[in-house]
């Protein structure tokens, strides 16, 4: 436990300083938040009732998709496997900690959302906060789940880039958060349900925590932890 703590607060340490993470996590989500809440608002009417939730799914997903897959790829392509291995630490190590790292970051950014878009562009707070947050955070380990396995499947970082845009683009367009999924073409729609922004997103909606959206989640998360498991133990033969 005392290893695995040291770790994650090793971890946390290097992320506070990552570029990539402060704009992936941070600068970004912000400032769309920033531009495109104020569009919303003006000319979508009530708009203002998602907002928190549809700010916060593309938040999550690019902090997630975008943001966790390059850190995963640095730990497990690099000399720092080579580490972990010489000192006898699990290699599921440098996962857990990643993972714990950017769950508490995407947590804070948003906080920050959920703070700043009442204030900014009278957006309404959802009716039961505990509901809300207990959704965000199934939402959120998902999503971690997914990007996971893109970083430890993915070794070359060219590719990786590519492959998390490949998923985390189609996440965001189908998943409702720009224009109502009923709108979208059959096909789409039934897309869009395979990645977790769709249903972080009824999830997280006021009357929206229940088994239909949730299951979906835990899902993915369990099929991620399966694939992680099995693309570790890979990286273990392999090193």
């Amino acid at each position: 436990m005392s290893a695995f703590l040291y770790g994650a607060a090793l971890q946390w340490r290097l992320d506070i300083r990552s570029k990539s993470l402060l704009i992936t996590c941070y600068v970004v989500p912000l400032l769309f938040f920033i531009v495109m809440g104020g569009i919303f608002t003006s000319l979508t009417p009530g708009a203002s009732a998602t907002l928190i939730q549809s700010m916060t799914v593309m938040g999550v997903s690019m902090g997630a998709l975008v943001g966790l897959p390059p850190s995963l790829s640095e730990i497990y392509g690099g000399d720092i496997k080579k580490v972990y291995r010489a000192n006898g630490v699990p290699l599921s190590l440098g996962l857990a900690t990643a993972f714990l790292s950017a769950f508490v970051h995407l947590l804070l950014m948003s906080a920050i959302l959920y703070i700043a878009a009442p204030l900014l562009f009278g957006a309404a707070r959802p009716r039961d906060p505990l509901l809300y947050t207990l959704s965000l955070a199934i939402f959120i380990a998902a999503s971690l789940g997914v990007a996971s396995v893109l970083g430890l499947a993915v070794k070359s970082q060219a590719k990786l880039t590519m492959f998390s845009q490949l998923v985390f683009l189609p996440s965001i367009m189908l998943s409702g958060i720009m224009f109502p999924a009923e709108l979208l073409p059959r096909a789409f729609g039934a897309a869009g349900r395979l990645f977790p922004a769709a249903w972080g997103y009824r999830a997280m909606l006021d009357g929206g925590f229940g088994p239909g959206s949730l299951w979906p989640l835990g899902l993915l998360l369990a099929v991620s932890a399966i694939l992680c498991a099995l693309l570790l133990k890979k990286l273990e033969k392999d090193a």
